[in-house]
């Protein structure tokens, strides 16, 4: 479902895709975090995702112009998990309620993958 908004003028309609690619752009600029995951559910595999496919890590709901979300996400090796996953839950949130002007419900993250930065 697509997040939208009326005023006087008219209706701003936002597409989850345009949401899930700005919290992926905000996510990868997170200390910690390596980049976004896709996974193969069938092999189990997980890959770290380019710069221009993040919005496959990320599933976006949007209900009563409230959004969910669901990061899968890489960490880099030898930091903090729970510190870089709070980082990125007040990152993502405050940032995703500034740009869209709508709520967020809720973060899930899953940490897939655990790299070692070069």
């Amino acid at each position: 479902m697509k997040g939208r908004m009326d005023n006087s003028l008219g209706s701003i309609v936002i597409d989850p895709n345009v949401i899930a690619t700005y919290a992926g752009s905000v996510a990868v600029e997170c200390f910690g975090i390596v980049g976004m995951a896709s996974v193969n559910m069938k092999d189990g595999l997980v890959s770290l995702l380019r710069r221009d496919n993040l919005e496959k890590g990320i599933h976006v709901k949007v209900e009563d112009n409230q959004i969910s979300l669901s990061f899968h996400v890489i960490i880099a090796y030898g930091v903090s998990i729970s510190a870089v996953c709070n980082n990125l839950l007040e990152n993502v949130k405050y940032k995703l309620e500034s740009f869209t002007g709508m709520k967020v419900e809720h973060i899930n993250i899953y940490v897939e993958s655990v790299r070692v930065i070069d």
